[in-house]
């Protein structure tokens, strides 16, 4: 069932979901429901992917997630899961092939509150871009976000290791990781300047298969997020 192109109201909805499978409720250009997508192909797990227009959503879609937000997930037996976080910790939990989380609560808790930190600093690449875009000065803002990127080189610097779990890709650096994909379209690779771990974290990560296989072009972001800001979002861009 899987799908590229979004659904919008007035489609269809998908048909249940296979046995053996999960579904993920996404929209290709969403960095939350990017995350999911990068622990789905972290663990193999198998899954279909139904996109979704997020300014004209159909009603079967807000009848599973009132909310109406992505990533969504749905189980064969219909049970549905939602918010980024919450999604990607059931996964690591009912697919227990590849841990992503540690297994001590300590360090679960620490991945937690890192991660609590880390929502803090998304906002910036939204208010800088549209700052700009608006004529207005965001010296300040890119000060702040510099400043935040420099705790989290600090933090990679103490901790001595090449990921912000360890040595190998853990959960919380899949959680950070779509923002950092964004760098270059948000105009923004140059708040790394003199964060060097962070920089090398970021080389890292564009290594791994699982970043590989849910990435998109820098050109099919930049369209992408050009007819977002006019308002007029092409979720089906590039298909």
């Amino acid at each position: 069932m899987s799908t590229e192109k979004c659904f919008a109201k007035g489609s269809a909805a998908p048909g249940p979901v296979p046995e053996n499978y999960i579904r993920l409720y996404s929209m290709r250009f969403c960095p939350f429901a990017h995350r999911a997508r990068l622990v789905l192909n972290a663990k193999g797990i198998k899954h279909d992917t139904i996109n979704i227009n997020l300014k004209d959503k159909p009603d079967w879609f807000l009848e599973r997630n009132p909310l109406g937000l992505v990533p969504t997930l749905e189980t064969p037996a219909g049970e549905v899961i939602y918010e980024s976080p919450i999604t990607c910790e059931y996964l690591d939990e009912v697919y227990p092939e590849k841990k992503l989380l540690p297994s001590s609560p300590f360090g679960k808790a620490q991945q937690k509150m890192m991660l609590e930190h880390f929502s803090k600093i998304t906002p910036y690449f939204y208010k800088i871009p549209t700052g700009r875009k608006n004529g207005e000065d965001v010296s300040g803002l890119e000060a702040e976000l510099k400043e935040k990127f420099a705790k989290l080189n600090e933090d990679l610097v103490n901790k001595k290791t090449s990921f912000f779990g360890g040595d190998s890709i853990t959960m919380i650096d899949y959680m950070m990781w779509p923002w950092f994909e964004r760098l270059e379209i948000f105009e923004l690779q140059h708040c790394l300047d003199n964060t060097p771990e962070l920089k090398k974290w970021t080389e890292s990560m564009w290594e791994d298969p699982a970043v590989k296989a849910t990435m998109h072009s820098v050109d099919t972001y930049k369209a992408f997020y050009k007819t977002y800001i006019e308002g007029k979002p092409n979720y089906d861009y590039g298909l």
